[in-house]
């Protein structure tokens, strides 16, 4: 089947990998622009991009499909378009586009997680499981019927990133059998079920650890932000960076916030019990292990986290 790909980041990689790998002809690659990386800010191609100039493969790199965005789809010939973290959002006026329309994997089980954050939330507000699914894309954010699922276990060490990753390559699988069963005429869309959630995109902000919380919640809050936006706290006024926390449900004279530095542990309590700190970055520091930094300390009393 004649495809166009959507997508940007590295998630979306396995997707354009299988397509390509099931023997399925994709005639363009639509990918956001180039974008300043790093510190001297060096305009870089998407993961997307990249592999598909590799390739070999026609790119249009837009951030928005407008009219002349429109007329390049046309062009492609494309039977049908495969859409995986794209980035922007696909106009009414475009999805008539190709024939078999746009088919969106989306990182949830919708309706549950519709937005631009679904593994995110799905780790912050401790879900059991997720999923994945491939759904006909239609006018409203993430409300078009179903055409397959298939689920993934969220484990209590995972983080948004980790369990991304995983879901990228089961969701790969996903999405070739749908466009499979697209090109053979066997696959029917389903209306969505269930109660709705919204994931919507994560800020700076949402990473920000509030100690009164209870520890499990802050544990969650934690695994869910890695790695980006990313978590973070206050110390003497500047942001202090972490990476996901160990639970010590056996410590609970500690204050939240409040630091207890021992000789192979640093404890920070919250609103229930401690939490063991494992990776930090103090403000214009790299990680490292919260030992280290703790030996570094000048004055290791009265260290309270905001």
């Amino acid at each position: 089947m004649r495809v166009l790909f959507a997508g940007t980041p590295a998630v979306a990689l396995p997707s354009l990998e299988a397509l390509m790998q099931a023997g399925h002809q994709v005639v363009g690659v639509l990918t956001r622009p180039d974008a300043p990386l790093g510190r001297k800010r060096v305009l870089t191609p998407s993961p997307i991009a990249a592999r598909a100039q590799e390739l070999g493969l026609p790119v249009i790199k837009a951030d928005r499909v407008d009219d002349a965005v429109q007329e390049a789809i046309s062009a492609t010939g494309a039977e049908v378009a495969a859409i995986v973290a794209y980035g922007a959002l696909v106009p009414e006026a475009a999805l008539g586009l190709v024939p078999h329309g746009w088919i969106n994997l989306h990182f949830s089980l919708l309706p549950a997680w519709r937005g631009a954050a679904p593994v995110q939330h799905a780790v912050i507000h401790g879900d059991e499981f997720t999923g994945a699914c491939t759904f006909l894309l239609e006018k409203g954010l993430d409300t078009g019927p179903v055409y397959g699922t298939m689920t993934e276990a969220i484990y209590s060490s995972d983080t948004s990133a980790l369990l991304l990753e995983r879901l990228s390559h089961s969701g790969a699988v996903l999405l070739r059998e749908t466009i499979a069963g697209l090109e053979a005429g066997n696959l029917t869309a389903v209306t969505q079920q269930g109660e709705v959630s919204l994931a919507p995109k994560l800020t700076l902000e949402d990473g920000h650890v509030r100690w009164h919380e209870p520890a499990l919640s802050i544990n969650r809050r934690i695994r869910g932000v890695t790695t980006e936006p990313g978590a973070w706290t206050l110390l003497e006024g500047q942001r202090f960076k972490m990476g996901p926390v160990e639970l010590c449900p056996e410590v609970t004279e500690l204050a939240p916030g409040e630091l207890r530095i021992e000789t192979k542990s640093v404890l920070v309590g919250t609103g229930s019990h401690a939490v063991e700190l494992v990776l930090v970055q103090p403000a214009g520091k790299k990680m490292m292990n919260a030992t280290d930094w703790a030996r570094g300390l000048a004055n290791k009393e009265d260290v309270v986290f905001e």
